[in-house]
């Protein structure tokens, strides 16, 4: 488990790639979908305190990541489609709600899973390994080779990704022909 800043680094990382898929208006919607979900497996430390629930435990799987995004993604489609549709934000003629939900729910997942591979990474110093591939494989994964409280790891990796997207930004040029492509 790393810190805010080690997650919201991750999550930047993740979702770098999207400049690639979307361009520049889509690629901040997408990151700003992925920044939402980077600190949702620690929904735990609030939902303990009303359910008998251990911190690293259900909400730090991929099961609850994926399903938690397919849920709120689902939402999202239905409200925001008409929105998109009708603003000059998005600069498309048209936008599908199979498109929003793509969009939506990969950015949500994206984010959850950064987290998730974060803890990974350093979980057993002051926490409980993760079982993140539960029910279907119990045992914890561990690969510890991040300290919790390293500024260099976790406020590094921040700038890293801060860096990185600052690049992308400013020489993507256009993105990649997908069919779940945002822009005209």
């Amino acid at each position: 488990m790393v810190n805010v800043a080690g997650h919201l680094g991750m999550a930047l990382l993740f979702a770098a790639p999207a400049w690639l898929v979307w361009g520049k208006r889509g690629a901040l919607g997408f990151t700003g979908f992925a920044l939402l979900t980077a600190m949702l497996p620690d929904t735990d430390l609030v939902l303990q305190q009303v359910l008998p629930i251990d911190h690293h435990g259900v909400t730090h799987t991929l099961l609850f990541v994926l399903l938690m995004s397919v849920l709120v993604g689902a939402a999202v489609a239905k409200w925001l489609t008409p929105w998109f549709a009708a603003t000059h934000w998005i600069r498309s003629t048209e936008i599908t709600t199979e498109t929003v939900f793509v969009f939506a729910t990969a950015g949500l997942a994206l984010g959850g899973i950064s987290h998730l591979f974060a803890d990974l990474l350093s979980a057993p110093d002051i926490a409980a390994p993760l079982e993140p591939f539960w029910p279907l494989y119990s045992e914890p994964v561990i690969v510890d080779v991040i300290y919790y409280g390293s500024p260099i790891w976790n406020i590094g990796l921040f700038a890293v990704a801060i860096g990185l997207h600052l690049v992308l930004a400013r020489y993507e040029s256009a993105p990649l022909e997908t069919p779940y492509r945002i822009s005209s």
